[in-house]
């Protein structure tokens, strides 16, 4: 029985990603740079912190939702973040030779809090409990993006730690000599894709996909025009969409493309402060994402992404039905085909689900990408798995474990074998 399990799951992941870096006419060099080491977002080039801070825990003093230890928090919302007097989760700039700091301006900003650990190696729990505590995501959310970090970008399943940025394998895996690298968020085409909002696509960038790309920030601000809403972020997904796939002869964008689009909602729906009514104004997101406007009208990026003063979170939690709502809601405002490139002047389309011939069925809902989520999540096998076989039920056991509680609700398929 484990043995179908694990055919099942090896031959559905090559169905769903069959864009990958042996493919003829994909210049392979940058991933072989970084499987080597060497290169941007490899080890060799990973900030080390030889002397690891957990983040810093909530207290009765300052207990925001009072998410501890990976459980769910009181799920409400409205507070101020930081805290007036908790010094604890005040802003400190992240130091470029010891602190990680990656493609997710929400866990950036969270890191240099130090809601996340500060030196940006966390753990499921961490990031579990900073989603809710900072930002109000519904447990259910929460749960889920920490898993999906773990199990695909990637963590480590049995040390139940992640780094939000660069290869920290040697601070990551159990067994660095067993597991293999251990890429962290830096890895392409994982949680990372192609048409970031603001950073590089892997291969048009040299394989930095997750520095601050201020030219990007300043498309997007013209695009938006000072409102970053779902009808403006939906229409710069489209531009972003169409310039990666007329400049990346490598361009793909897959199912887990519509990560992106749940991202993007972050900006309106957790980003807007309630001292600013809950507008997601320039003021507000260029903070998040650490954005500074020159003289000229050019973007640069500051001291780090940063919560901004005075900042109160949404009242109500966000949750996984609002944002795989949202998801399909910004998708419809401008859709785009689901595929990739396999040289220049190429594009295939792919099916997947509720993928039909490279686009999101017009029909779907919010409970069918719900479980095409959880599908994604429950048939992705981890980098660090590498060939060996056994782990990989152990890995879907792992994921099960945290998702099925939620899930089974909705009618999802269940991968799992017992």
């Amino acid at each position: 029985m484990k043995n179908a399990a694990i055919s099942s799951l090896l031959v559905s992941g090559a169905a769903a990603f069959p864009f990958v870096a042996m493919q003829p006419g994909v210049d392979s060099s940058l991933f072989k740079r970084q499987q080597a080491g060497v290169g941007p977002g490899s080890a060799a080039t990973c900030p080390f912190n030889p002397n690891h801070k957990p983040a810093a825990p909530v207290t009765e003093e300052y207990p925001y939702n009072n998410a501890k230890d990976g459980k769910v928090g009181n799920r409400k919302g409205g507070y101020q973040v930081p805290a007036p007097g908790d010094t604890a989760h005040y802003f400190v700039p992240p130091n470029p030779d010891t602190d990680i700091r990656g493609p997710c301006p929400g866990l950036n900003a969270a890191a240099n809090h130090n809601f996340l650990a500060h030196d940006g190696i966390t753990t499921f729990s961490e990031l579990v409990d900073a989603q809710q505590n900072v930002y109000n995501v519904d447990y259910d959310l929460a749960n889920l993006l920490a898993v999906l970090g773990l199990t695909i970008t990637d963590g480590d399943l049995v040390t139940e730690k992640l780094s939000i940025g660069c290869d920290a394998t040697s601070r990551t895996s159990f067994s660095p000599a067993l597991t293999g690298s251990e890429p962290g968020l830096d890895g392409h085409n994982k949680f990372e894709a192609d048409t970031s909002l603001t950073r590089n696509d892997f291969f048009t960038g040299g394989g930095d996909n997750y520095n601050f790309n201020g030219t990007l920030f300043g498309y997007m601000a013209d695009a938006c025009d000072g409102n970053f809403n779902r009808e403006n972020l939906g229409k710069y997904r489209e531009q972003r969409y169409l310039q990666s796939r007329a400049e990346n002869p490598n361009f793909y964008f897959g199912p887990f493309s519509l990560l992106l689009f749940g991202a993007a909602s972050f900006l309106y729906e957790l980003m807007p402060s309630g001292t600013r009514n809950y507008a997601p104004d320039l003021y507000t997101i260029s903070s998040f994402f650490g954005a500074v406007q020159q003289d000229d009208g050019s973007w640069t990026f500051g001291e780090g992404e940063k919560i901004p003063d005075n900042w109160t979170n949404r009242v109500e939690p966000y949750s996984n039905s609002d944002v795989t709502r949202e998801i399909v809601t910004m998708y419809l405002v401008a859709p785009v085909l689901f595929g990739g490139s396999t040289g220049p002047n190429t594009f295939n389309a792919i099916d997947f689900e509720s993928i039909q011939d490279g686009t999101l069925n017009v029909g779907v809902n919010p409970a069918d990408t719900s479980c095409l989520l959880y599908q994604l999540a429950t048939e992705r096998v981890p980098s660090y798995l590498n060939s060996v076989v056994t782990p990989t039920v152990e890995a879907l056991s792992f994921v099960a474990s945290k998702l099925d509680p939620m899930f089974e609700n909705l009618g999802c398929p269940r991968p799992l074998t017992k």
